[in-house]
């Protein structure tokens, strides 16, 4: 458990003072969040031409069969079932699935991992959403959160910036989230998000965020842990 000795003491007016001219500046970032949200929105819809493969517990399946049946859908790219940091914003994404549904917003888990490692995955950590396959199907790399060595070597981009590491590091999944829409038949990719952009999504970053000690990076690569590796939750 992080440790934190380094602290100010003040007095409630003190802390009422600094607290009102923190809130004016919360309250600046809700307002150019709102705008962005807008930005977000209003971007152009890309036609989506390749008919991708995924396997599901329902069996093959195309991108359209994800939707399961809204006209929306938000798919997070899992790097694998190992990663604690996926799976601490999948548990977040989780949390939310039913109400994204009542908004016609289906969600899908997408990993190049195979099918039923997928499934066993989200079986240990309780997940109830739907999770999807797609090992040999190019829609982890054409999403940019899979790179090759031939993709490496041509110069790849990764969050909209290249991304400077050479063929020898392949291969190479990234966590992300992409956003589609549906009309009819036609199939639309409308968002992606990386890196840092994916924070905001992840409840327990922002309940840390507000905690005294917040996030504890200092405690290393391992600050954040799948939520069954904690030892409160094994022992309990």
């Amino acid at each position: 458990m992080a440790e934190r000795t380094e602290h100010r003491i003040g007095t409630r007016e003190q802390w009422r003072a600094e607290r009102i001219a923190l809130l004016e500046a919360e309250k600046e970032l809700t307002r150019r969040a709102d705008e962005l949200a807008g930005r977000r929105a209003n971007l152009p819809w890309v036609p989506v031409e390749k008919d991708y493969a995924f396997e599901t517990q329902d069996g093959p399946a195309g991108l359209g069969d994800l939707f399961a049946g809204r006209s929306q859908l938000i798919v997070y790219h899992m790097m694998n079932t190992s990663c604690p940091s996926c799976a601490s914003l999948i548990d977040s994404l989780d949390g939310v699935a039913d109400h994204l549904l009542g908004h016609d917003v289906g969600v899908s888990v997408v990993c190049r991992s195979p099918l039923e490692d997928i499934v066993a995955h989200a079986k240990r950590q309780g997940w109830t959403l739907p999770v999807a396959s797609s090992q040999g199907s190019d829609f982890n790399a054409d999403h940019d959160v899979f790179y090759d060595a031939a993709a490496l070597e041509a110069g790849a981009e990764h969050n909209y910036r290249e991304l400077p590491i050479g063929p020898e590091y392949a291969p190479i999944d990234a966590p992300g989230m992409s956003v589609f829409a549906r009309e009819g038949d036609a199939i639309y990719h409308t968002y992606s998000a990386y890196n840092r952009g994916l924070d905001v999504l992840n409840g327990a970053l922002q309940w840390l965020d507000r905690a005294p000690l917040g996030r504890n990076e200092a405690d290393g690569p391992g600050w954040i842990q799948l939520r069954t590796e904690y030892p409160h939750v094994r022992e309990g």
